[in-house]
């Protein structure tokens, strides 16, 4: 990369890292504004960042790569995704929100009791290592790809920026950077597709000179079976991952929850099918990649077609996106930790500003174990081994039976324990042991099904023992009661505080979009190549940065007079 790409990656990890400090003081008011950001914030930030969190979690490289080797199904996969959102709108996210909790976490603990929360937080503390180091790997090897700099480098410089700025600003900063990183994202990409397919002489030429079944919808690895069992896994896991339950709590009614999965669905069932695009592009350009190497075909495209600045500009945008996920999850076990381990068992008399510098520093403890995993990956088979081997066995045992007792009223702490405990003993057993043991290994597809027939299975069997006794769970009839007394205790100073802090929130976000609309501006006015399409996306970007800063002073004067009447 030139000197300019190295400036330019640089001044947006400052603008990311400047808004945590923005945060810093809004979140040392208090636990709420900490943790759930006031709990009213406006469903379209919570969306977007839902939607960037989920997206960036290994889109470049892990669904790259297979849009590198496979082609179409790569895009399929990402469509069960959108399948997925449709039914957490539907059926799950105004649960979340009707509960009354601000967390997974919280919920657990009330409809489950004590030691099954302990249980349930344990064991995603520890998935959320994985899942987050399988996000900081991608960053790490699209910056090692531009850069020339070793990758465990690359990890560590990446991942320190991630848990500083989210250590200091809360849920808060998390949800602004990542609207501004969406932004940034989809300025870069609108900027490689047409330098990429002008690079084959058109798109085109995708089409006439794709390899045979680069179009089909599936393969031999990735069937209809996987993609319907994959459709199951992602929707325990849009409605179930914890760090997403917050997306759904944090706002202020059921119908903008339902509003936050909505948009997330919209945004997957256009955006993959233009995020593919460059990894197909690029097979026609180089075919011999092999092994571990098709990891890189994203960066290796952008590296090619891109002048000077522009590289900086769209890696800017693509390690944005992908921290996006390690900071929505960091801020998850932070927050975890901080209340549900350290002041509910440790200090239950610990007050709000000790709770959140607590949160701080497991934010820097856990990004330093995520730094340690994510160099661990190339010894694990790579990123897509370890990113849908963790699915398999761990998304439906964790996330499964929360769903489910979202629905009914007779799941026990028992029945729902049993059913992850089974699960991840059978799926880790054919993962792990069977294939060495008794030369069984499982196909991607049998894996899959494996993941979440399991538990789903199990709790169906209880639910069917349940019924026949006639039993109820008085975890569930708590649940009714608390979540009437939550919604009592809303009063019009938590309203008001909530107002305040979206209307700060929604500033920081203007502000930051106009900076970085006349910052690819300026990339345009110097770029050798594409300079008429970049100055084109900085002009949109810099007129809806405009747009939202009027609305955002049209609303401060309301609330002004409001106040003043």
């Amino acid at each position: 990369m030139a000197t300019l790409d190295y400036i330019v990656m640089g001044v947006f990890a400052l603008l990311i890292f400047g808004i945590g400090l923005t945060f810093t003081r809004v979140s040392n008011k208090g636990g709420q504004a900490f943790f759930e950001a006031g709990g009213e914030t406006p469903w379209w930030i919570n969306g977007l960042s839902l939607f960037i969190s989920y997206f960036s979690a290994g889109t470049f490289v892990v669904w790259g790569s297979i849009a590198y080797k496979s082609g179409l199904v790569a895009n399929i996969i990402q469509t069960t995704m959108a399948a997925s959102g449709l039914i957490v709108t539907l059926f799950i996210a105004g649960r979340w929100k009707r509960t009354g909790v601000a967390t997974a976490a919280e919920y657990m603990g009330k409809r489950f009791g004590a030691r099954e929360k302990q249980f349930y937080t344990f064991l995603t503390l520890l998935l959320s290592l994985f899942t987050t180091a399988g996000v900081l790997y991608p960053v790490g090897k699209m910056v090692e790809v531009a850069s020339g700099l070793p990758l465990n480098w690359c990890i560590v410089i990446i991942g320190l920026i991630i848990v500083l700025y989210t250590a200091a600003g809360g849920l808060w900063a998390v949800l602004v950077t990542d609207v501004v990183q969406f932004v940034i994202l989809t300025a870069a990409v609108l900027i490689v597709i047409p330098a990429a397919a002008g690079d084959i002489g058109g798109i085109n030429h995708l089409f006439t000179r794709a390899p045979k079944g680069f179009f089909n919808p599936v393969n031999d690895e990735y069937t209809y079976g996987f993609m319907l069992a994959f459709v199951v896994y992602q929707t325990f896991y849009i409605g179930g991952n914890w760090s997403y339950v917050q997306r759904y709590t944090s706002v202020d009614t059921a119908k903008n929850s339902k509003k936050v999965a909505g948009l997330f669905t919209v945004l997957y069932l256009f955006c993959p099918v233009i995020w593919m695009l460059p990894p197909m592009i690029y097979r026609i350009i180089n075919p011999n990649l092999h092994g571990l190497e098709v990891e890189d075909a994203y960066m290796m495209l952008i590296h090619r077609v891109m002048p000077a600045g522009l590289i900086g500009l769209v890696l800017a945008g693509m390690v944005s996106a992908t921290s996006s996920k390690a900071n929505t999850t960091i801020n998850m076990v932070a927050t975890v930790f901080a209340q549900d381990i350290y002041k509910n068992l440790m200090r239950p008399a610990a007050p709000d500003k000790e709770v959140i510098w607590v949160a701080r520093m497991f934010t820097l403890i856990f990004g330093a174990a995520t730094i340690g995993v994510a160099m661990w990956i190339p010894s694990a088979g790579g990123i897509v081994e370890v990113v849908l081997s963790t699915a398999s066995i761990a998304g439906g045992a964790l996330f499964g039976p929360m769903i489910w007792s979202l629905f009914s009223k007779r799941q026990t702490g028992f029945s729902v324990v049993t059913a992850t405990v089974l699960s991840l003993l059978i799926n880790f057993f054919f993962k792990i042991i069977s294939p060495d043991l008794l030369h069984i290994k499982l196909t991607r597809t049998m894996e899959t099904v494996c993941g979440m027939g399991i538990p789903v299975v199990t709790l169906l069997l209880f639910e069917l023992w349940y019924m026949a006794r006639g039993k109820v769970s008085q975890g569930a009839a708590t649940m009714e009661v608390l979540a009437t007394e939550a919604r009592q205790k809303h009063t019009s100073t938590v309203h008001f505080a909530a107002q305040q802090q979206n209307i700060f929130g929604i500033t920081v976000i203007a502000v930051s979009v106009c900076v970085v609309g006349v910052g690819i501006i300026v990339l345009g006015a110097l770029a050798t190549k594409f300079a008429t399409t970049v100055v084109t996306v900085g002009c949109v970007i810099l007129a809806i940065g405009v747009s939202i800063a009027v609305a955002i002073a049209r609303q401060k004067a309301k609330a002004l007079v409001k106040n003043q009447g």
